[in-house]
């Protein structure tokens, strides 16, 4: 139950869904833990719950230049810091021909060059060691309706994964990714995916039938994966992807 204890791990993204889980599943390991998230009131309650190990910051990846607000906030309070979940993301889906420059950035300026800027602007903190873990998708791999944007921003931190780990091997940084199938979290709902309810309906249940388990994922189970890259358990995995997706990717 001590997998992390005295490491200080950051958690963007961390105020819901899989983020969350994670920062539940890092305390109970021991460590301390920043959330990252948009809305004060939300981290003020997540934090006084999760208890006096939990950190939280209001902080936005989409914005330029919002890496230093977050790297500041690390200076202040940690000397430093040993796991990096970039888990702030957004999932966007529109059919091709009907694809806005809007929906474009806000998915590139977050998922992909906020993930960027943020790992720059933090790497300067960890101790030689330490893990940095990418959130993916599945979609970087499989085909899939209304998709090309969002799975090309995941493919692009397939890539980052890979690239990084090249660069940040000589401080013994090692960065993998996960990649999950579909899972149960607030993101995947009608409003944050941009459709009616009833296209919602529809989804999952292709998406259900595409999964040989026959159910989505629990944000726990993402967890447990992200305490497996977190932890010494993984010290000889770089570059590294693991796909949770309960078997989809198999056909």
């Amino acid at each position: 139950m001590n997998r992390l204890q005295n490491k200080v791990a950051i958690i963007t993204g961390g105020s819901s869904g899989i983020g969350l889980a994670t920062a539940k599943e890092f305390l109970v390991q021991g460590a301390t833990v920043l959330i990252t998230g948009r809305n004060q009131d939300a981290l003020d309650q997540l934090t006084a719950e999760l208890g006096e190990k939990a950190f939280g910051l209001v902080w936005d990846a989409s914005l330029p230049g919002n890496s230093s607000h977050l790297s500041d906030f690390v200076q202040a309070n940690f000397d430093s810091i040993d796991i990096l979940f970039v888990n702030a993301g957004v999932a966007k889906f529109a059919p091709f021909e009907k694809m806005t420059e809007a929906i474009f950035d806000e998915s590139v300026n977050t998922n992909v060059k906020g993930a960027y800027f943020t790992i720059q602007a933090l790497v300067p903190f960890f101790k030689n060691g330490g893990s940095i873990i990418l959130n993916t998708s599945i979609n970087a791999h499989v085909g899939a309706p209304s998709a090309s944007v969002y799975a090309a921003t995941k493919g692009a931190l397939l890539t980052m994964a890979k690239n990084l780990s090249t660069e940040l091997i000589s401080r013994h940084i090692r960065v993998n990714a996960i990649s999950p199938g579909p899972v149960d979290t607030s993101l995947h709902s009608a409003a944050k995916l941009g459709i009616s309810d009833q296209q919602l309906s529809q989804m999952n249940q292709g998406i259900i039938q595409a999964v040989p388990l026959g159910r989505f994922g629990r944000p726990e189970e993402i967890a447990k994966v992200a305490l497996f890259f977190a932890s010494d358990d993984s010290s000889f995995v770089v570059g590294a992807e693991l796909i949770v997706d309960g078997g989809m990717s198999m056909g």
